[in-house]
């Protein structure tokens, strides 16, 4: 490795750290392993808990009571957040202020998963059946946080340089829509194997064609952004995303079809096609601000509490998750009437519950392997000492919150945007089984898939637009900052 210029060494003193593309990877990994993980459990559990485990013994009531308990569970983890937040900042593990919990919180995580798909309790009394989903999903949601939250403020510990930043903030969401057409496309096939069933290949290719623009778009962002601005990239692709739902619609309900085969509908996946463009960019490059924001209250406060902003943002995705997972259940089966019972044909998931537990320890296993890879390329730089950490208290969360105005525009921008994806992840299982509900039943399933996401999304882009932070202004607040440093030096 040739030496370094000083220039480099200059840079570096400020935390203007360059990362290799190993580097860049392996910090990408903890992305993509939590999203092995917990994009899988949190995609499928609502149809997992409603049509195969069949949560409270009841068919006709599982969907609502499913959503109800992924509510309940989901909102306990909005109070763990900012406990965490808090203790990752106060705290001085071993191996490091944040990636030593992709270990010491990664391992009980991917255990956890594994468990939640355990169907040993399906047939027990109702209060087992209820009960054991209850504690694994929760405990599931706790070591997600208690890896997430910390991980999540490791890429601003690796680097202050915003364009580093940029392209660790990229390469995290093209890795984890890998991961995610592993999920969506690979989990279904896996289990199909397991339970010797026919394969979906209608809802396998329907996922397939929906991972693909998260895969090859993130990386383009970048100069995506440089050609027309941050606040447009959510602006243009917040649209194209509208678009996208409102076609999923009107295409299923009014039968707008040109047939290749059964489930394989071409202009369903082009809709679904145009809809995951506009939906992973504007859920993707989200997480590129949050880095901003941390800077904005170490230029307001002096403190880099990276955990504690990362917590106010987890707060508001897990709630973002609660509602968006809640949802389908309350309107497709609360309040429309959908029951697995009724469906006929066999166009989506398994409904043999073995099977989801036999591929999930394969899921779970190279969950874990990428999390050891994320731990060992991922060495923080940019963080609090001991001294600037003492201080930071439960309490600081809410006054960050209260203080810092570009922090509340992205907590709300967080919320919306997972409860839009959500909304319609859950759905999507239901959305292959239409066969056999009634007219209600199929028009709640759509409202799920295409409807409410549409609305959603055309908030997140107003939203959006009170976010006050330009590429301008971080520029000034980062140069304040160095010159802060300086002045501290010289004294």
């Amino acid at each position: 490795m040739a030496d370094k210029t000083a220039d480099q060494l200059e840079l570096e003193s400020k935390g203007y750290y360059k990362l290799s593309l190993v580097k860049q990877i392996g910090y990408g990994a903890g992305d993509m392993a939590q999203n092995f993980i917990y994009q899988n459990v949190s995609g499928f559990i609502g149809y997992f808990y409603s049509d195969v485990y069949i949560i409270g013994k009841d068919p006709a009531k599982s969907a609502t009571t499913a959503s109800t308990l992924m509510l309940v569970v989901r909102f306990i983890d909005v109070v763990w957040d900012p406990i965490v937040g808090a203790f990752v900042d106060k705290s001085h593990p071993r191996f490091g202020k944040y990636r030593s919990w992709l270990l010491y919180a990664g391992l009980p995580l991917c255990a956890l998963a594994i468990l939640c798909y355990f169907n040993g309790f399906k047939d027990a009394s109702k209060a087992l059946n209820m009960g054991y989903a209850f504690v694994t999903y929760t405990l599931l949601q706790m070591c997600y946080t208690l890896t997430n939250v910390p991980y999540g403020a490791l890429n601003a510990s690796l680097t202050r340089d915003p364009l580093e930043i940029d392209k660790l903030t990229t390469t995290r969401m093209a890795m984890a829509n890998i991961a995610g057409l592993f999920v969506w496309t690979g989990f279904p096939i896996v289990i199909g194997k397991f339970a010797g069933d026919p394969i979906p290949w209608g809802a396998v290719l329907f996922n397939f064609i929906g991972a693909i623009p998260g895969i090859f778009l993130m990386p383009l962002v970048p100069a995506i952004r440089r050609a027309i601005g941050k606040k447009n990239v959510f602006y243009v692709f917040g649209l194209i995303g509208i678009v996208g739902y409102l076609s999923l619609y009107f295409i299923n309900r009014f039968d707008l079809t040109i047939k290749k085969g059964d489930d394989k509908d071409v202009v369903m996946l082009i809709a679904n096609f145009v809809k995951s463009t506009g939906l992973s960019v504007t859920t993707g490059y989200m997480w590129a601000i949050v880095p901003e924001v941390i800077t904005y209250a170490e230029y307001t406060t002096g403190r880099r509490i990276a955990g504690i902003v990362n917590a106010l943002t987890g707060i508001f995705f897990k709630a973002g998750f609660a509602l968006g997972g809640a949802i389908p259940g309350w309107v497709a089966g609360g309040i429309c009437g959908y029951n697995p019972e009724n469906s006929t044909g066999g166009g989506s998931y398994t409904t043999k519950a073995g099977a989801w537990f036999s591929a999930m320890i394969i899921y779970g296993a190279v969950g874990l392997a990428l999390l050891i890879f994320c731990f060992i390329e991922s060495k923080e730089k940019v963080v609090m000492d001991e001294k600037e950490t003492k201080n930071v208290k439960f309490t600081d969360l809410f006054v960050e919150f209260a203080r810092n105005g570009p922090l509340r525009i992205i907590a709300f921008y967080f919320i919306t945007a997972f409860c839009c994806m959500n909304v319609h992840n859950t759905a999507v299982g239901w959305f292959f089984k239409l066969n056999g509900q009634t007219a209600l039943a199929k028009e709640g399933v759509r409202w799920c898939i295409a409807v409410i996401p549409a609305i959603l999304m055309a908030l997140m882009i107003v939203i959006m637009y009170f976010y006050s932070l330009t590429d301008d202004k971080m520029e000034e607040i980062n140069k304040e900052i160095e010159l802060r440093a300086r002045k501290e030096e010289v004294a």
